[in-house]
């Protein structure tokens, strides 16, 4: 079996307080992208003597470019724990996704090996946020209000399509030291600032309307601390301003920029124009960005 897993743009991502378990409230819009990981799986041969192999850590995860365990694995024992009875599996993962990009990658791994399992293992929404903020929401990817530190999930209409244009930067910066520098400098905004956000959010996605007619609501309260860590980010923002984006902002935590545009046409000539290795051209906001797609 192939299966895909989707990366996820912050289309905005406004800032709230700080919670007692440390991580913070927030309010995003969450979209899937055509850009996916793909995952292959296959079923282990029993070991001689015919004797089945069943249970934790009889599983193998193969993906290059990412030392040690990744969520796959711990999606993977995480099902075993709760009585997963499928035979054990050989995960192969071909990382199409930037790693370290802020676009959700290993959280989209780990969410597609959750989805083997439904109907069979209850509770996979718990078992999602225990492995991260990110994971929940993309247990089926499509356009999503987000709330909470990524638990609270309100799906709306599918928009309008549109492309984008990813300026990864070359990865390698941290979550936790974003949220950090967001603290230091005391950004965020009050929980009752957040409940209108998000109610404006979902009138103006509501209608299934391109991200681009509310551009006006695509902020990223992240960004002034991302770029404290990593000034790039700004000459990366400004770029895709000058190649034609029609909106230009940072993804999560970044370090992705990424510019919107209306059609995939005019996304692949603002990224000849850049002239940049890590562009990455891809679709949103259709089917084939929305949904899983499977092959056996």
């Amino acid at each position: 079996m192939q299966i895909h897993a989707p990366a996820k743009l912050n289309l905005c991502l406004y800032l709230g307080p700080r919670r007692e378990d440390g991580l913070h409230e927030l309010c995003s819009i969450f979209e899937p992208l055509a850009l996916a990981d793909l995952i292959t799986l296959r079923t282990l041969t029993p070991p001689e003597g015919g004797q089945s192999r069943m249970g934790a850590g009889l599983d193998e995860v193969v993906c290059p470019g990412v030392e040690g365990e990744n969520l796959v694995a711990r999606a993977l024992a995480a099902l075993r724990k709760r009585g997963w009875r499928r035979p054990p599996l050989r995960v192969e993962v071909e990382k199409r996704i930037p790693v370290g990009a802020g676009l959700g990658g290993g959280s989209a791994d780990a969410a597609a090996i959750l989805r083997l399992a439904a109907g069979e293992v209850t509770d996979l929404e718990q078992i999602a946020a225990a492995l991260g903020a990110d994971v929940p929401s993309q247990l089926r990817p499509a356009l999503a209000l987000v709330r909470g530190a990524g638990e609270r999930i309100e799906p709306l209409p599918k928009p309008k399509p549109h492309a984008v244009v990813l300026l990864p930067g070359g990865g390698g910066l941290a979550t936790a030291a974003v949220f950090a520098e967001a603290d230091r400098l005391g950004l965020g905004r009050a929980d009752e600032e957040l409940e209108e956000l998000a109610r404006r959010l979902r009138a103006a996605a509501g209608a299934g309307a391109s991200p681009l007619a509310f551009r006006e609501l695509l902020v990223n309260d992240l960004e002034p601390a991302a770029r404290s860590l990593r000034p790039d980010i700004g000459d990366a923002l400004d770029a895709l301003r000058g190649a034609g984006a029609t909106h230009a902002l940072l993804t999560g935590s970044g370090p992705t920029a990424f510019g919107l545009f209306d059609t995939l046409a005019a996304a692949h000539e603002a990224a000849d124009a850049l002239d940049r290795d890590d562009a990455i051209v891809c679709e949103a906001g259709n089917e084939r960005a929305a949904k899983e797609r499977d092959s056996r």
